[in-house]
């Protein structure tokens, strides 16, 4: 047994994990329909090459942010997984010992198109994801920390083929592993399927209704909630954006709709990512928020019955937006790792969001915990709020915004 394989972590961070190829294109590359003309040959820079998905984009962050974070996936044995576990042993020694290597399966690699002034085309291998099951996770580990987070359900097929079996299954080992104290703190992020792949005709809503209970912050994208649990306004939205952003004709009901859903389907916490917009967060009942697990907050903490919003802040320079949510959601669990006030993890995830889009890999940009906490202290309130919102109110000592939900449970 590895010397440090009994080490206290504060969070295990599972699920999908890839390597990420992203080659450098200048904005002379042309537009889509140029570079993807048959025939073409596009002339492109150096390739940032690092591991991706949020076992890597959530859990990197996190030990950044001084967490001690243990990492569980699932890779082959080929050429890409030898450089995954090692890029994995070079940024967190110690904590890829969670991660299983199967011999004759594929790693899982994505092929990132990032155009300058167009939204991001990835070529995704799922490869060994797509074989990853709740017995891919070694409980002795996870009983040992106080926070589970778990991503990318809808890119993993064995996690709902076949209905909410699966993530049911993993997530109730993960609640009833600790062997004293309150049960592990549970986090849940997903992904934005193909609809017309198999994950794209799973019914979320089924699966969501039946592993919601189970989890205790929920860290979704508007984009992907609106996709599972109100299919008809998805489809709606997406054809009044047409290639613009779906996030622009988002608004604070649709947002207090999608928030309500979860909590009425037994989610502690819910954190919907809005990109560039912020983060929108609904909360539950105080018995709810009680029964958290060990990251619950204490007792009148000012998390119970909430809904905000946090606007981002403003990124000086943007080289990419690879992983900006799954920084965000490291920002937003190390705060409540750390038992900070609701409004201050809010701060953070939109603070270690904003640092990723420094960098053109999904890491290197993020801070560690002293620097973001003076960050978010001299970031000044921001006043305005790119959603419609009726019925919501600026909270100026915060910059938040406070929903017409806030301080009703």
């Amino acid at each position: 047994m590895p010397e440090n394989s009994r080490e206290q972590p504060d969070c295990v961070v599972a699920g999908h994990i890839c390597v990420d190829m992203t080659p450098l294109l200048a904005a002379q590359a042309g537009s889509i329909e140029d570079i993807f003309r048959p025939g073409k040959l596009v002339h492109v820079g150096p390739a940032t090459i690092s591991t991706g998905g949020p076992v890597s984009n959530t859990g990197l962050p996190l030990r950044r942010l001084g967490a001690k974070v243990k990492f569980m996936g699932k890779c082959g044995s080929d050429m890409f997984g030898a450089a995954l576990i090692e890029a994995l042993k070079a940024e967190a020694p110690g904590a890829q010992e969670g991660m299983k290597i199967s011999p004759g399966e594929t790693t899982s690699y994505t092929v990132v198109v990032n155009v300058p002034g167009v939204d991001r085309i990835f070529l995704h291998c799922p490869g060994a994801n797509d074989t990853f099951c709740a017995d891919d996770v070694d409980l002795e580990i996870v009983s040992r920390a106080r926070l589970f987070h778990f991503g990318y359900p809808p890119l993993m097929a064995r996690m709902y083929a076949g209905g909410p079996g699966e993530l049911v299954k993993l997530y109730s080992s993960v609640k009833s592993c600790r062997r004293s104290g309150p049960a592990v703190t549970t986090s849940m992020d997903m992904a934005y399927p193909d609809p017309a792949s198999p994950a794209g005709r799973a019914d979320w809503s089924a699966i969501l209704k039946a592993v919601l209970p189970l989890v205790d912050v929920f860290t979704p994208s508007a984009e992907e909630l609106l996709f599972m649990l109100q299919p008809e306004k998805f489809r709606e939205l997406r054809k009044s954006a047409g290639r613009g952003d779906l996030l622009e004709l988002i608004d604070g009901r649709m947002l207090g709709e999608l928030g309500g859903m979860c909590l009425e389907f037994g989610a502690g916490v819910v954190m919907i990512k809005c990109g560039k917009l912020g983060i929108y967060c609904r909360t539950a009942r105080a018995d709810r928020i009680a029964a958290m697990g060990a990251c619950a907050p204490a007792a009148g903490a000012g998390w119970t019955g909430r809904e905000l919003f946090q606007p981002s802040y403003h990124a000086p320079r943007i080289v990419s937006a690879t992983g900006a949510g799954d920084c965000a959601i490291a920002g937003f669990l190390r705060g409540l790792l750390a038992g900070c006030q609701l409004e201050d993890c809010l701060k953070y995830a939109c603070s270690v969001g904003e640092q990723n889009l420094s960098a053109a890999d999904s890491v290197s940009g993020v801070k560690n915990w002293d620097y973001t906490t003076a960050q978010i202290r001299s970031n000044p309130p921001a006043n305005d709020l790119a959603i419609p919102m009726p019925n919501w109110r600026h909270d100026r000592s915060t910059g938040q915004h406070l929903g017409p939900n806030d301080g009703k449970n």
